[in-house]
């Protein structure tokens, strides 16, 4: 990965007789304003690239597993479609939270059917239009595959 400033916030699973509860106690949900669920209609679907140039967002994997991709925006007209992409997998056992703050545009993939990933934003909805920026999902293809 790329020196970056999205991290991942811990979560874990606490487990007896009666089931299990997931949890992510380090996740401080004071700037939420607003939530949504995602489940795209297939494996080819590539949600994505959005960016927000002044929101931030979390994500968590409440089922299955999504490959998430994030880049750095230079350039909110022109971005250059080289840019690094950093790109691994979130999965719901690993039960974290991955944060992606202002500046980053982000494009995701279940790689498993019925997969769902929950999306926290820090502005209420009708700010939304006003940071809402879009690149096809073959804009970016990184340094490394020019």
């Amino acid at each position: 990965m790329q020196n970056s400033d999205y991290s991942f916030i811990a979560g874990g699973i606490a487990k007896d007789l009666r089931g299990q509860i997931r949890f992510v106690n380090a996740f401080d949900m004071t700037q939420v304003k607003r939530f949504y669920l995602i489940q795209n209609a297939d494996l080819e679907v590539i949600r994505g690239w959005r960016g927000h140039k002044i929101e931030q967002r979390w994500f968590y994997v409440v089922s299955g597993e999504f490959s998430a991709r994030l880049v750095k925006i230079d350039d909110w007209k022109s971005p250059s479609p080289n840019l690094p992409v950093d790109e691994f997998l979130l999965s719901a056992s690993e039960g974290q939270i991955l944060h992606v703050p202002a500046g980053y545009a982000t494009a995701f993939q279940a790689t498993e059917n019925n997969a769902e990933l929950l999306v926290y934003a820090d502005y209420p909805v009708d700010h939304a239009a006003l940071d809402d920026h879009l690149w096809p999902s073959n804009y970016f293809v990184g340094e490394n595959n020019k």
